[in-house]
């Protein structure tokens, strides 16, 4: 079970990360044409939120290895699902969000601009006002 503390500090970033004028990347960088005409890959330099959210969320209490097992990207695009989601679940939608950047660069800005990063944050706001209710 996740912590109060380890909840708020992931929601700490909803106002920021959901403001509608937040763009994630601050410019993409690389591809180049080189003088052997090889063309570079392309990656985004993210925003300093963006990498401090990451990096909260690599944390060990927010990591599923399982997440694969459980197709967490069609759980993501889910928004019911989501809305509903339990601890567990929100670990493994996390795992792949967070995952997600080393296979494919511009992850991260993906899920935020999709709404993904900010549909599971809020469901966390809910899972943690309901911790103070108990």
């Amino acid at each position: 079970m996740s912590t109060k503390e380890e909840i708020d500090a992931l929601t700490a970033f909803l106002p920021h990360l959901a403001a509608e004028d937040f763009s994630p990347v601050k410019e993409w960088k690389g591809a180049k044409r080189t003088k052997s005409m090889a063309i570079t890959t392309p990656w985004p330099d993210y925003e300093q939120a963006v990498r401090d959210f990451f990096e909260a969320a690599s944390a060990p209490c927010w990591m599923d290895g399982r997440y694969l097992q459980f197709e967490a990207g069609e759980m993501l695009e889910d928004e019911a699902r989501v809305r509903n989601a339990s601890l567990d679940e929100i670990r493994i939608m996390l795992t792949w969000c967070v995952r997600g950047e080393r296979f494919c660069d511009g992850h991260w800005a993906s899920v935020i601009k999709a709404g993904h990063i900010r549909r599971l944050l809020e469901r966390l706001v809910v899972i943690r006002s309901e911790m103070d209710s108990e």
